[in-house]
């Protein structure tokens, strides 16, 4: 169990490191190209949540936060479940950790990521590993878990 929460310091640690380079090397709105045609680094604060969405409304996600707490719980209480779900949740607790953080200390959140070939939100370390954790824990809930209950 304590190897999914040291993943998810480790994912943390890893959103916070990116967000303080973006934050020391680029300015506001700076765009430079990271992978040529992929993805490039753009500077930009959100106080929302992705495409902007609740922009300004921090004590929603300070709410949300708490949601965090019962993930902890549950990779505690779940733990004979499988490997892939338990990583799926640490995802989604990292990701929620490391935006927290932003909006503790900032109010906003710092995001970077631009997708070149496609029109999509700018994102950060955090917002991808909610994203792919969530999309982990739906597969299991909805995929595995029910045909090893059949």
């Amino acid at each position: 169990m304590v190897i999914y929460l040291v993943f998810a310091a480790v994912m943390v640690g890893l959103d916070q490191w990116v967000k303080a380079w973006v934050i020391a090397h680029l300015a506001i709105d700076q765009t430079v190209r990271f992978i040529p045609g992929v993805v490039s680094l753009t500077h930009i604060k959100n106080t929302g949540a992705a495409f902007s969405i609740l922009e300004g409304q921090q004590w929603f996600f300070y709410l949300i936060t708490v949601v965090s707490l019962g993930i902890v719980w549950y990779l505690w209480k779940d733990a004979g479940r499988s490997k892939f779900y338990q990583i799926g949740l640490a995802l989604i607790l990292a990701g929620t950790i490391g935006n927290v953080i932003d909006r503790l200390r900032f109010q906003e959140v710092t995001d970077m990521f631009q997708l070149d070939f496609m029109n999509f939100a700018i994102f950060n370390v955090a917002d991808a590993c909610l994203t792919v954790g969530v999309i982990m824990v739906m597969i299991y809930l909805l995929f595995i878990e029910g045909r090893q209950r059949r």
